[in-house]
């Protein structure tokens, strides 16, 4: 098996390489349409209100989801938050949004935990970013801020702030254009950044460290940096349950996951006795998934990502299964952060 999996590997990486004219001619157009945006020979659509974009240069598995619920956490006591994301893989289309009749495949996995986690503010979808603000600002309980998911290089809006996240352990400066890399644009895209925000770091992450990733990803005098890591929930939940990691840190489970990056959420809780059962990202599980997965199970507890449980929470496996919430949080510098998003809000709205 090990064999198999340094095979497919190293033919992925051969594959890369070969693809690298492609990625040549990628990043060409993609350099281009910034250029005429930059230019404003393609137009951008600004609004009157706060808009935070959160995003990335590369694809995938870079916390964009805890990172949008550490500014609903921040923002939301005080203003009138909404979330406008494009409902990845959902099952509906055009605007929506989220009601009591809503669920994961209406909205995507994302949207959908959003609006179960905070129902104090209002979460749509909208592949066209433009008609989804304009669709929230026509409510008559419309939104004071607007966060946009996922939404770096969707230059036909232009929003009043951007904050671009990068995991720890893949820098876009170690990385190249799709498809010989994992990057959609340019490295100069991070030019863009109000903020940059290096995910997934390790908690004890020295200052000597962190400098050296400042000066690695060229981070402007305009622009700030921060470094978060990711802190897992002390607990596992259901809708009634709460059980503490530690009483069941040593017992026979199921692990799973379908998400970009899930070796961290393993580590955290497994032991040599569990089974972990990885998919793809925002993958939807199909009757023959949950049957092997409750076949596995055996009646053990199944424990999977906050993510994937708004996708199985009325599934058959709903008896034995429990999810472990995850946030974002800061290294230091966390008041730094906050006052920077606070100002620009407070500035905007005056």
């Amino acid at each position: 098996m090990q064999w198999d999996i340094t095979l497919i590997n190293n033919s992925m990486k051969i594959l890369r390489i070969l693809l690298f004219p492609f990625a040549v001619l990628y990043g060409f157009i993609t350099s281009i349409r910034n250029f005429l945006f930059d230019k404003g020979i393609l137009k951008s659509t600004s609004f009157d209100i706060p808009v935070i974009a959160v995003g990335n240069l590369s694809v995938g598995g870079t916390g964009k989801t805890p990172q949008i619920e550490y500014l609903i956490r921040l923002l939301s006591d005080n203003y009138k938050v909404a979330t406008l994301s494009r409902g990845y893989k959902r099952k509906s289309e055009g605007f929506v949004l989220a009601d009591s009749t809503s669920n994961a495949e209406i909205l995507g996995d994302e949207p959908y935990q959003f609006y179960q986690k905070f129902p104090n503010i209002q979460v749509a979808v909208d592949a066209n970013r433009i008609n989804g603000i304009t669709q929230l600002l026509s409510k008559k309980n419309k939104p004071e801020i607007i966060l946009l998911d996922d939404a770096y290089q969707h230059r036909k809006v232009k929003a009043g702030f951007y904050i671009l996240l990068t995991s720890y352990g893949d820098l876009y400066a170690d990385d190249f254009i799709l498809p010989t890399g994992n990057l959609r644009e340019s490295r100069s895209g991070a030019n863009r950044a109000s903020i940059i925000v290096v995910t997934k770091c390790p908690k004890d992450l020295s200052n000597q460290r962190q400098e050296e990733i400042r000066l690695k990803l060229n981070v402007k005098s305009s622009q700030q940096i921060y470094f978060t890591f990711i802190d897992y929930d002390d607990a596992i939940y259901t809708k009634e349950d709460k059980i503490a990691v530690s009483e069941i840190k040593s017992e026979a489970k199921i692990l799973l996951a379908g998400i970009a990056k899930p070796k961290p959420f393993f580590d955290y809780l497994r032991n040599e006795n569990d089974e972990c059962m990885t998919y793809p990202d925002h993958h939807h599980f199909s009757d023959s998934d949950l049957d092997e997965i409750q076949n596995k199970a055996k009646g053990k507890k199944i424990i999977t990502t906050e993510k994937d449980y708004v996708r199985l929470q009325y599934s058959k496996l709903v008896s034995q299964l429990y999810y472990l919430p995850i946030k974002s949080t800061f290294i230091n510098q966390k008041e730094n952060f906050d006052t920077t998003i606070l100002e620009y809000v407070q500035k905007k709205r005056t």
